[in-house]
C-alpha cells in the first residue's frame, strides 16, 4: 500500500519541488490550498495530487484533511516566509506561522494519528551571529533579528514541546536559505533574475536595484533542500532539531555579480533604499554535519547551475507574460 504524505504549502516555492519529489518515490501527495491560493507552480502535476481546501487558520479544515487523509507523513512548509513582509505585517506573521502550526498540531491530535512531522524551521532563528559562531551549529544561541525570526522560533519550540508533551513523531529542519526556479520575485536571488530578465526582454530600463549586497548567506538549491525534507522523515529523530545547509556563505553582492555575468546586456545596478531592512542578519552559514551524518544527505547542485536555471526561469515566465 502507498504511503501517504500531506503538505502544507503545497503551491508554495519548496512544496511544489516536494509534491514533485515525493511522486518519483511513489508516495500518494495530499495538500493543503486554500481557494485563493496561485497554482502555477503546480499545474504541470496538478492532476497527479490531491488538493484539499482548507487555511491553517481554520482548525476545523484542518481537521477534516487529518481524519480524512490519514497521512504517515506531514510536512509543514507553509508560511509567512518574506521577512521584509514581518516587518510590516508582524501580527499576520505571527498568526500564520505560530497559531497556524498549534492548529495543525491540534488536528493531529483530533484525528488520533500518529505520522512522522516534519516542520521547517529557519537559520532566521539565529539571528544577530557572532564571527567565532560560524559555522553556525544547533547549539548556537538564538537571537532573532526579525518579528519572521521570532515567529519560527516558537514554532520550533513549539514542536519540541509537543513532541515532548505527547509524543508526537515531530522532527525540525532549520534550512538556512534556498532557491531555485519558482522562487518568489521578492526573494534577492529570484528578484535579481527577473530584472535582468525584464531588461533583457526590453521591458525595463537598464537599471538593476538593489538592497544591502554585504549580507553574506548560505545558499542551497531547494531541489536539494526538498530531499533533506524527505530524509528527515525517513531517517531523523522524533524531537531532534537539524540544521539543512550547504556551508558555504557567499555575499549577495556574489549572487548578483554571477547573476549579471550570465547576461550579454550592459546593466546599471543602483540601490534602493525601500530594501534595506530596519536590522538585517549580517552572515548566515550554516554546520549540517549533525544531519547529514543522521541521514547521509549531501548537497548535489552547484550554487552556479541554481541561479543559471533561476535566470533561465524568468527568462520564460517575462517571455509568457
Amino acid at each position: 500500500m502507498k504511503k501517504r504524505a500531506f503538505i502544507t504549502g503545497i503551491t508554495g516555492f519548496a512544496g511544489s519541488h516536494l509534491a514533485e519529489l515525493l511522486l518519483k518515490e511513489g508516495v500518494e501527495v495530499h495538500g493543503l490550498c486554500r481557494w485563493r491560493s496561485r497554482t502555477e507552480n503546480i499545474e504541470h502535476i496538478k492532476n497527479k495530487l490531491h488538493l484539499i481546501e482548507g487555511d491553517l487558520l481554520d482548525l476545523n479544515s484542518l481537521q477534516r484533511a487529518m481524519m480524512d487523509v490519514r497521512p504517515d507523513y506531514v510536512f509543514h512548509l507553509a508560511a509567512q516566509s518574506f521577512v521584509p513582509a514581518s516587518w510590516t505585517s508582524p501580527a499576520a506573521t505571527f498568526e500564520i506561522n505560530v497559531v497556524g502550526s498549534c492548529n495543525l498540531f491540534e488536528a493531529i491530535r483530533a484525528a488520533k494519528i500518529d505520522p512522522i512531522i516534519q516542520i521547517a524551521c529557519s537559520s532566521e532563528e539565529y539571528g544577530l551571529v557572532k564571527k567565532d559562531e560560524v559555522p553556525i551549529k544547533e547549539t548556537n544561541p538564538l537571537r532573532p533579528l526579525s518579528p519572521y525570526g521570532v515567529s519560527k522560533l516558537a514554532m520550533d519550540f513549539m514542536g519540541y514541546q509537543y513532541f515532548q508533551s505527547y509524543g508526537m513523531r515531530i522532527i525540525r529542519t532549520r534550512a538556512f536559505n534556498h532557491t531555485g526556479p519558482r522562487r518568489g520575485e521578492v526573494f534577492v536571488c529570484s528578484s535579481f533574475a527577473k530584472q535582468i530578465a525584464e531588461i533583457e526582454a526590453g521591458i525595463k530600463k537598464p537599471i538593476l536595484l538593489v538592497g544591502n549586497l554585504e549580507a553574506i548567506r548560505d545558499f542551497t538549491d531547494v531541489r536539494d533542500m526538498v530531499k533533506a525534507y524527505w530524509l528527515a522523515v525517513l531517517k531523523g529523530k522524533p524531537g531532534e532539531v537539524y540544521n539543512i545547509a550547504s556551508g558555504r556563505g557567499v555575499k549577495i553582492s556574489w549572487v548578483l555579480d554571477k547573476l549579471l555575468s550570465f547576461s550579454k546586456v550592459k546593466i546599471t545596478v543602483k540601490k534602493d533604499p525601500a530594501r534595506m531592512r530596519p536590522s538585517d542578519v549580517p552572515i548566515l552559514i550554516g554546520e549540517a554535519k549533525k544531519f547529514r551524518k543522521q541521514t547521509g544527505w549531501e548537497p548535489k547542485i552547484k550554487l552556479e547551475q541554481t541561479l543559471k536555471d533561476i535566470l533561465n526561469y524568468w527568462r520564460k515566465r517575462v517571455k509568457d507574460f
